[in-house]
């Protein structure tokens, strides 16, 4: 079954938008789908995000640090 999503309209600083907007650039990512993955891993970290909530498909890109094949 498809994920559900709800429409929510967003206000927000025009120079905020325009951060989240080249951050979403520099990782190929929509504005919407950037916004979505800073919410949810600020949830994770803050241990507010319901076990239910499905994560593997938000990973981001693979950084140095993660990459295990060198």
């Amino acid at each position: 079954m498809a994920e559900k999503k709800k429409a929510y309209p967003l206000r927000i600083n025009a120079d905020v938008l325009a951060a989240a907007q080249g951050w979403a650039d520099d990782e190929l990512r929509s504005l919407n789908a950037q916004i979505e993955y800073v919410l949810r891993d600020a949830l994770r970290k803050a241990g507010r995000l319901p076990r239910s909530t499905p994560t593997s498909r938000q990973a981001g890109p693979v950084t140095h640090e993660e990459d295990t094949d060198e």
